[in-house]
C-alpha cells in the first residue's frame, strides 16, 4: 500500500521547476564580471591553499610527523582549489539545481 507524501512535499517538484525557471533578479545581468570572476579564482585557490596548510601543519603538531603531513596536505589543498577554479570556470555550482542545457531529466514525463 502506497502512502501520499504530506502535503508540503507534494508538489516541491513543481515548485523547484518553477525556482529554476525564474529569471534572476537584476535584470538578467552576468554571474560576474571579469574581475569578479578573477578574484574569486585567485581566492577559491588561495583558500584550497590556506585551508590545507593549516589542517596540515595542526595535525603535524598533533601527531609530531612534522613537516609530512603539511605538505600532503598542501597537495590536497592545491588540488581543492585547482578543482574549485575548474567548477567556477565550467559553470558548475551557480545555483541550486544547476544543469547544464543539454541534460535531459530521466523522470520526466511519470513516476518510476
Amino acid at each position: 500500500m502506497e502512502r501520499n507524501p504530506p502535503p508540503p512535499l507534494r508538489d516541491l517538484d513543481r515548485r523547484l521547476r518553477e525556482a529554476q525557471t525564474r529569471k534572476p533578479r537584476g535584470g538578467g545581468k552576468p554571474a560576474s564580471t571579469g574581475v569578479g570572476l578573477a578574484f574569486r579564482i585567485g581566492t577559491e585557490l588561495v583558500a584550497g591553499l590556506v585551508v590545507g596548510v593549516a589542517m596540515g601543519w595542526l595535525l603535524d603538531d598533533w601527531l609530531g610527523t612534522k613537516p609530512w603531513l603539511m605538505v600532503l596536505f598542501f597537495f590536497l589543498g592545491a588540488g581543492a582549489g585547482i578543482l574549485n577554479v575548474y567548477r567556477t570556470v565550467s559553470g558548475y555550482g551557480l545555483a541550486v539545481g544547476y544543469r547544464k542545457p543539454d541534460a535531459k531529466d530521466d523522470n520526466e514525463g511519470g513516476d518510476t
